[in-house]
């Protein structure tokens, strides 16, 4: 096969190529001018001279990974990357031929709400939440995708809703809050995180493409763990809040860059979409190796936090 990835310099971006690099012919896509084991194409996915690079390449399949994983503070500018470049690359899929799309969405896509059902299925409301970019933005962009799966079926379409990843090396906003002294809770929410290993998303999504998969699918690992169970392994104490005070205490710190975090973050913690795999596990063809009990055991192994069982 003939695979473009966008994002292809991220973290997991990186990963997939050298994967698929190995038996088929990769190639990568991202503003990034970084080393790979495989060609990088420097290109903004809002271009649209995507097209005539897929067209060039002679792309059968394109796994579309670009996003903002973390808000730069530039709303506008975050949503044109996010949707706008979602819209260009479905645009160059057609104009280009491309037969297959692969797209990582998110599991903030259902939103972080009071009412969420304890286990979300594929088959609930996706709402996001106007106040987060990244889970109102990967809402908007399962919209287009909707859209196109109706207006242009000769595209197969396969989509992950992914839960929290982790890994060996990762860094981010979530794991973050793993390192503090003391995990920080909202009194009275259990706060349930699900993990996956990233190693398994990677063989996900190399499997995915490669066996020409399609449909909507919970990627996670089996189980949720909550905030006071994620304390326990790593041997920290928690510091349980009421949600009036913590969003009173992020609303006066964050002005003074005291906390990354504002009050609305209060919702994150609250109320967190958990991700049922039941219809991965029946229907795609391959299954998660590791638990979300097993990757966060991973991850704290290897960046010194310790394990209690």
């Amino acid at each position: 096969m003939r695979i473009a990835i966008t994002g292809a310099a991220g973290y997991i971006g990186a990963q997939l190529g050298a994967r698929l690099a190995a038996d088929h012919t990769v190639l990568g896509i991202d503003v990034r001018a970084v080393a790979t084991g495989f060609p990088l194409r420097v290109l903004d996915i809002r271009d649209p001279a995507l097209a005539q690079v897929l067209t060039d390449g002679g792309i059968d399949a394109v796994v579309h990974l670009a996003a903002v994983l973390e808000p730069t503070g530039d709303r506008v500018r975050d949503h044109e990357i996010d949707v706008h470049g979602t819209r260009n690359v479905l645009a160059a899929c057609r104009a280009a031929g491309v037969r297959h799309l692969t797209v990582t969405s998110s599991g903030a896509a259902y939103g972080y709400h009071a009412d969420n059902a304890e286990w979300l299925t594929e088959d609930h409301p996706l709402r996001g939440n106007a106040e987060f970019s990244y889970a109102d933005h990967k809402r908007q962009v399962e919209e287009l995708l909707r859209e196109h799966r109706a207006e242009h079926p000769e595209v197969g379409q396969l989509v992950f809703r992914v839960g929290t990843v982790l890994g060996t090396t990762t860094r981010n906003q979530i794991t973050a809050l793993f390192h503090k002294p003391r995990l920080l809770a909202v009194r009275g929410h259990p706060s349930p995180f699900v993990f996956l290993w990233d190693q398994d998303l990677v063989e996900a999504l190399a499997f995915g493409v490669t066996h020409h998969c399609t449909g909507i699918f919970n990627m996670a690992g089996s189980g949720a763990l909550s905030i006071q169970e994620i304390a326990h392994h790593l041997g920290k104490p928690v510091l349980a809040l009421p949600a009036w005070l913590l969003r009173g205490t992020l609303a006066l710190a964050r002005p003074f860059g005291l906390s990354r975090y504002g009050p609305e973050q209060v919702r994150f913690l609250q109320y967190r979409p958990v991700l049922s795999n039941a219809k991965l596990l029946a229907e795609f063809g391959w299954q998660p190796t590791k638990s979300s009990r097993d990757a966060l055991r991973v991850f704290a192994e290897a960046q010194g936090l310790g394990w209690q069982t």
